[in-house]
């Protein structure tokens, strides 16, 4: 017998049914982007960087930092967090447990991060500006929100297999790159506290695993991983993908679901109406109306690398490597689904956005090549989605009137994009 709701608890959990959605994620990454780009290029600019240099929190535990590295370091934690559950259930039980079905979205999603890159190291190069190189991976990650968020809204009636390819390609395409912030832009390791943020993750493990998982006991052990992973040296995002990943992805001691689905739903709301709109609002505010305006960032090659980068690379690396793999070797998409099928998802994964801008604010210690290329990633990220949109509404009108079997009844797939009943990351 289901437990009687109170209408505010059927508020309550209305709304964070709501919040789970990708369409609700992504209308609040752009509604942030967009009021930090305004109040960025208004009259009152200088206040806007003055907030986000304004510096909180104890000094005594080195936590004295601005509020846009509190959102850079803090809340996309939280973010990372659900990533790493996720990683942890489509590896276990989900769309990469199977290497075989998995294998084309994954080497789709590493040809995605090599050619972007590649793109930019090229472009910065033939423009006689080696100092940006340091930005080469900011045009190869996925943004797993926004990109969804775009299929779920023109998708709806497509095979729910070029979702699963969308998501398999950007859940490995966020492990990529969390490796490669690791590895590449981790300037110095303090190892004791390293050892002790692996050790706070390890008695996370132990207990989401007990029966006394509770969140009085949880959210301090994470709090300890993520300030040991900061005080390392690492950045302090790592800390919440680990503590994703701990989380058990089979139901335990008779559960009727596993706590990667439980936490996941209790952690997500979290994520989408704070962490990430925070971020998109510390991350996104570009001035373009102060110094030397559009024209000096235009002048920056970082924001032509960065653009071709996540529009044209990513399209091409994740088609090509797809079109060669299926061609000369045994693995094969889903059927129903061609190459054509996935030029619209292709054109989504150069939606950067969160990823992007978070190496972006790593990448470089100069002003003019950080703001040039977070305007890159807005304006290609933008540009990835309104390409991607009309095929993909064309595709699913077409896919919605289809009649292959020429019976006087339009075909429907089993599976379509829109019936989900559970939002993913």
């Amino acid at each position: 017998m289901e437990p009687t709701r109170t209408p505010t608890g059927a508020r309550r959990a209305k709304l964070a049914q709501t919040l789970r959605l990708e369409t609700t994620s992504g209308a609040l990454l752009i509604i942030a982007a967009a009021l930090a780009l305004i109040w960025a290029n208004s009259p009152w600019r200088e206040s806007y960087a003055s907030l986000m240099e304004t510096r909180i929190g104890p000094a005594a535990l080195h936590l004295d930092l601005s509020v846009a590295a509190w959102a850079a370091d803090g809340l996309l934690a939280v973010f990372f967090f659900v990533v790493g559950v996720e990683l942890k259930h489509e590896i276990v039980a989900g769309s990469l447990r199977n290497p075989r079905q998995a294998a084309v979205p994954v080497l789709a999603a590493v040809g995605g991060m090599v050619l972007p890159a590649l793109v930019y190291v090229g472009i910065v190069l033939a423009a006689g500006d080696p100092a940006a190189l340091t930005g080469w991976a900011i045009p190869a990650a996925t943004d797993i929100a926004f990109a969804l968020a775009v299929l779920a809204i023109f998708g709806r009636g497509l095979p729910i297999g070029l979702r699963t390819f969308l998501l398999t390609l950007a859940v490995v395409d966020d492990l990529l790159a969390i490796v490669v912030i690791a590895l590449f832009y981790t300037a110095g390791v303090q190892v004791l506290a390293l050892i002790g943020s692996l050790a706070a993750v390890a008695a996370f493990a132990l207990v989401v695993r007990s029966r006394w998982a509770r969140w009085w006991l949880l959210i301090p052990i994470a709090l300890v991983a993520w300030w040991l992973m900061h005080e390392a040296g690492v950045h302090a995002t790592i800390a919440g993908v680990l503590l994703g990943a701990a989380v058990p992805a089979k139901a335990l001691r008779g559960e009727r679901e596993p706590r990667t689905h439980q936490l996941e739903a209790a952690v997500r709301p979290c994520s989408t109406a704070i962490a990430l709109p925070v971020f998109a609002f510390c991350s996104a505010g570009v001035s373009i109306a102060g110094g030397g305006g559009f024209a000096e960032l235009a002048a920056q090659p970082v924001l032509l690398a960065v653009g071709a980068g996540l529009v044209v690379g990513k399209l091409l690396g994740v088609l090509g490597v797809t079109a060669l793999v299926t061609r000369f070797t045994a693995l094969r998409l889903p059927d129903g689904i061609s190459i054509r099928d996935l030029l619209p998802v292709a054109l989504l994964t150069g939606i950067g956005f969160t990823v992007s801008l978070l190496i972006t604010e790593l990448s470089f210690d100069d002003p003019g090549r950080t703001d040039a290329a977070k305007l890159a990633v807005l304006v290609g990220s933008g540009l990835a989605a309104l390409l991607a949109a009309p095929l993909l509404r064309w595709d699913a009108k077409r896919a919605r009137a289809a009649d292959e079997n020429a019976d006087g009844v339009p075909d429907a797939p089993q599976a379509r994009i829109g019936d989900e009943t559970r939002p993913s990351a």
